[in-house]
C-alpha cells in the first residue's frame, strides 16, 4: 500500500496531488498574452519534489500546485528535460507532503495497472486498465521507450503516475493515440527507469547531459540482413554521419553496421541509442563494427547529445521548371515513380535523383519511397540520373541479386531502403506493410489555453 511505500494512504496522497498542476495563473491586463496548461504530476519526496511532463510546464519557471483540498502551492521548475519530456518542480516551505515511489522492476506485459490525473480538470481521477506492450519508441515524438497501457487517459493526464498493485509508480503519464482527442485504450508512459534515470541530473543541475555519436541509424530489418548477407537482423545500420561528430572522426561510415558496445552485442537501433545516451559525454567507448561483411572494432570519444532542434524540410512540391523523367524500362516504369536530377529541381541541392512523382499504393511506395526524397546510392553506388539508376538495378540482376540497398535522404535525415532488383516485383504486392488511418493522430495530454 502507499501506507507502506511513501508514508500515506491513497486518500491522503489523492488530497494532496489528484488536482490541477498548471503555469501561472494568467496576469494583468498590461500583459497581452499566456498560455497555460492543465495536467498533472505526483511528490516523490516529503519536502517538495514532484515530477510532471516537460511539456505541460513548457515555457514557464514556475507553476501553481493545486491539491485536491482547493489548497494551491507555488512551485519553482528545478529542471526540465525535452528528451524525456520530464520536468522537477519543487514546493518550498513544507516538509510533510504525501509522496510515491518509483518501480525498481519493469511491468510485464498483461499487469494490471491504475493511473491517476487530472482529466478535463478533473481532479483525483482514477482509471484502471493493463500494460500493453514495453520499449515503444513513437517516430518524431519520442526517442526514449515508452510504456504502453490501455487505462483510459485523456487531455489533462500528462505527467500523472501509473502505479502497479504495490502502488509504486511505474511509469508517467505522457500521450495517447487517438483518432479524436479522446481515450481509445492506446496510452504511453514515460518507464520508471526513465524516471530515475533522469530525475537526479534534473535536481543536480537543470538539465540531462547524454552521450552522443553523431550518427542516423536505422533498424537492420529482415531484408537488409539478407541484403548484405547476414545471418541475424541485428545491430543498427549507420544511414549518416554528422560531419565533425564523435563517429566521423573515429572512422565511422555510412553503411557500417554497429554490432556492438563495449562488448555488449546491440540488439537494434534502439538499443544502441539507449547505451550511448546511458552513457557520459566524453568517454571512449569500444564499438564493434561490421563493414562490407568484415568485422573490426573501433573506438569512439563520445560527444555531448545536443538538445532537438527543428529544422525546415524541403519542400517536395518544389519542381521547379523542367519536366521530371520517367524510368524507362519494361519492368520498372509500371512501379508508379518518376524520377528527375537532383540538380534540375530548385533546391534539392545536386547530389542524387529525387522522387517527383510516386502513386501512394505502388511497389515503390511499399518499399518506403517518399515525394521529394533522393536518391543517393544504388548498391553502394552514386548515382546523378534515372538511367544511371536502372543501370544499377540491371548490374544487381544480371549478377544474380535479388535485393539491392538504396541509400536516401528524405529532408535532413539519411536512411537506407531495400529494392527488388527483377521482376520478381509483381509478385509480392501482399507484403504491403499495415499503415495507421489517415484520421490517427499522437496526442500530448496537456490541455493548452490561451487568455489575452
Amino acid at each position: 500500500s502507499l501506507d507502506e511505500q511513501g508514508g500515506a494512504s491513497v486518500d491522503r496522497f489523492l488530497r494532496e496531488f489528484g488536482a490541477p498542476l498548471a503555469p501561472d495563473t494568467p496576469g494583468s491586463r498590461h500583459r497581452p498574452r499566456m498560455v497555460t496548461t492543465q495536467g498533472s504530476g505526483f511528490f516523490i519526496s516529503a519536502d517538495g519534489y514532484a515530477v510532471t511532463n516537460n511539456h505541460v510546464i513548457e515555457g514557464s519557471q514556475t507553476a501553481q500546485i493545486q491539491t485536491d483540498d482547493q489548497k494551491t502551492y507555488s512551485a519553482k521548475v528545478v529542471g526540465r528535460d525535452p528528451i524525456s519530456d520530464l520536468a522537477l518542480l519543487k514546493v518550498e516551505g513544507r516538509s510533510d507532503f504525501a509522496f510515491v515511489r518509483l518501480a525498481e522492476d519493469m511491468p510485464r506485459v498483461g499487469d494490471w495497472v491504475l493511473a491517476v490525473g487530472n482529466p478535463f480538470g478533473l481532479g483525483g481521477t482514477v482509471t484502471a486498465g493493463i500494460v500493453s506492450a514495453r520499449e515503444r519508441t513513437i517516430g518524431g515524438i519520442s526517442s526514449e521507450s515508452l510504456l504502453q497501457i490501455d487505462a483510459p487517459i485523456n487531455k489533462g493526464d500528462s505527467g500523472g503516475p501509473t502505479f502497479d498493485l504495490n502502488g509504486k509508480v511505474i511509469g508517467v503519464n505522457m500521450m495517447i493515440f487517438s483518432p479524436s482527442g479522446g481515450s481509445i485504450g492506446i496510452a504511453f508512459a514515460i518507464p520508471a527507469a526513465t524516471v530515475r534515470a533522469v530525475i537526479p541530473q534534473l535536481k543536480d543541475k537543470g538539465s540531462v547531459s547524454r552521450g552522443w555519436l553523431g550518427v542516423q541509424i536505422q533498424p537492420v530489418t529482415q531484408e537488409i540482413a539478407d541484403v548484405l548477407g547476414l545471418k541475424q537482423a541485428q545491430g543498427a545500420l549507420v544511414a549518416d554521419t554528422v560531419a565533425d561528430g564523435p563517429a566521423a572522426r573515429a572512422g565511422i561510415m555510412s553503411g557500417d553496421i554497429i554490432s556492438s558496445v563495449q562488448g555488449t552485442p546491440v540488439k537494434d537501433a534502439g538499443a544502441l541509442s539507449k547505451a550511448i545516451a546511458g552513457t557520459a559525454p566524453g568517454t571512449s567507448v569500444k564499438l564493434g563494427v561490421l563493414r562490407e561483411g568484415k568485422k573490426s572494432s573501433i573506438d569512439v570519444a563520445l560527444g555531448e547529445l545536443p538538445l532537438p532542434t527543428q529544422a525546415p524540410a524541403a519542400d517536395p512540391h518544389n519542381h521547379g521548371s523542367k519536366e521530371p523523367e520517367t524510368m524507362g524500362r519494361g519492368d520498372t516504369a509500371d512501379l508508379g515513380l518518376k524520377l528527375a536530377p537532383a540538380g534540375s529541381i530548385a533546391g534539392a541541392g545536386e547530389q542524387g535523383v529525387i522522387v517527383t512523382d510516386i502513386e501512394p499504393d505502388g511497389l515503390w511506395a511499399e518499399r518506403g519511397f517518399e515525394l521529394g526524397d533522393i536518391i543517393l546510392e544504388v548498391g553502394g553506388k552514386s548515382v546523378k540520373t534515372p538511367n544511371e539508376i536502372e543501370s544499377a538495378l540491371g548490374e544487381a540482376r544480371r549478377a544474380g541479386k535479388q535485393t539491392v540497398l538504396l541509400r536516401l535522404r528524405s529532408g535532413e535525415a539519411m536512411r537506407f531502403v531495400y529494392s527488388v532488383s527483377s521482376t520478381t516485383w509483381s509478385s509480392q504486392r501482399s507484403l504491403r506493410p499495415a499503415r495507421l488511418p489517415t484520421n490517427s493522430r499522437k496526442h500530448m495530454l496537456g490541455s493548452p489555453t490561451t487568455s489575452r
